[in-house]
């Protein structure tokens, strides 16, 4: 068994990185037929520079060169570890990204938690209470949720509990003026809250509806009605047959929402000003950034395909059908 899970691993690992691949060609071909010039971008207002130094510039970047040439010289830095240096921060793209990454890890996996957490407690109550006016108003809840988009939920969010009732910062992840140095733990939390809660409120009807729809299977099943025969209160044979059968599921479902995170981290992070990858990309792509732009394509998917994979890999180890299949499949 463990020798096909980690045959099994092994091809996911694979896949993934095949994609990760595809992702970077597919990814320079866009930024560098993009029609913003990066040379200009890297000038901004001082365009006082003569022929020859632009032509200096020209060659520091190796934009003198083809599209095939500068993938390779780009890819094979990658693979050493340079990432290049920003043209917007004028810093080692490194640098930026980890500087960003950590603020969007804090917000990503706070959302995640937050819906995966309330999703699932909400989709088992429904569940539970079937056809209930909870059942009722939970469904259109997530219908409304699944509709409205993440930075109209973070406008509204912003314009009612910060500038109308003052509870929350307009934005940042820190407050302004205030040295690096003597920032709380409760600052940081507090300006995490509103981001978080736009980001995270997004992805509860999906793991709050695929979990009650499994709870509504579980009660019907033979062996919850064979436990009820056997004496035990709804709510016993829910602890006792039903959460185990619905949870590992719902897990699943939401490493497989990693890329839903991502995207809407994006907006979120726009809406409140959050200095994390998000506003790192849009920085980046306005001003044609091209070093930037495909280092964080390649973290992005990256981080999107981490959690696409423990999610197929928790479906192999919980359904044994879909590790023979695959293995079938390549034997």
């Amino acid at each position: 068994m463990y020798k096909r899970v980690i045959r099994y691993a092994g091809r996911q690992s694979l896949r993934s990185l095949s994609l990760l691949l595809a992702v970077c060609v597919v990814s320079f071909m866009l930024i560098v037929s993009s029609p913003i010039d990066p040379v200009e971008a890297y000038l901004g207002p001082d365009k006082n520079v003569s022929e020859a130094q632009r032509q200096s510039i020209v060659e520091h970047w190796g934009l003198d060169k083809t599209p095939v040439e500068r993938f390779c010289i780009w890819f094979d830095n990658l693979l050493h570890g340079d990432l290049g240096e920003s043209i917007t921060y004028r810093q080692p793209v490194a640098r930026v990204i980890g500087e960003r990454f950590v603020a969007s890890l804090w917000l990503m996996m706070t959302a995640w938690v937050f819906s995966g957490v309330l999703g699932f407690l909400l989709g088992v109550l429904a569940g539970v209470y079937e056809d209930s006016w909870f059942d009722k108003i939970l469904k259109a809840f997530c219908l409304i949720l699944a509709s409205a988009p993440a930075f109209w939920i973070g406008i509204l969010l912003l314009s009612v509990f910060a500038v109308q009732l003052q509870w929350f910062p307009l934005g940042m992840s820190v407050p302004l003026g205030k040295l690096a140095a003597e920032v709380t733990f409760g600052d940081r939390i507090k300006h995490l809250i509103l981001p978080a809660f736009t980001l995270g409120i997004t992805g509860i009807s999906n793991i709050a509806m695929h979990t009650r729809e499994k709870m509504i299977a579980i009660r019907q099943s033979e062996y919850m009605l064979f436990a009820k025969a056997r004496g035990e209160t709804g709510w016993q044979a829910v602890w006792r047959h039903g959460l185990r059968n619905v949870a590992l599921p719902a897990i699943t479902i939401q490493f497989a929402s990693f890329s839903e995170l991502f995207g809407g981290s994006l907006l979120a992070e726009q809406v409140f000003s959050y200095p994390g990858l998000g506003n790192a990309t849009v920085s980046a792509a306005t001003k044609g950034d091209v070093p930037l732009l495909l280092a964080l394509a390649v973290c992005s998917a990256a981080f999107v395909f981490t959690g696409n994979m423990i999610a197929n890999l928790l479906y192999g180890v919980l359904d044994p059908r879909i590790r023979e299949g695959e293995v079938s499949n390549h034997g």
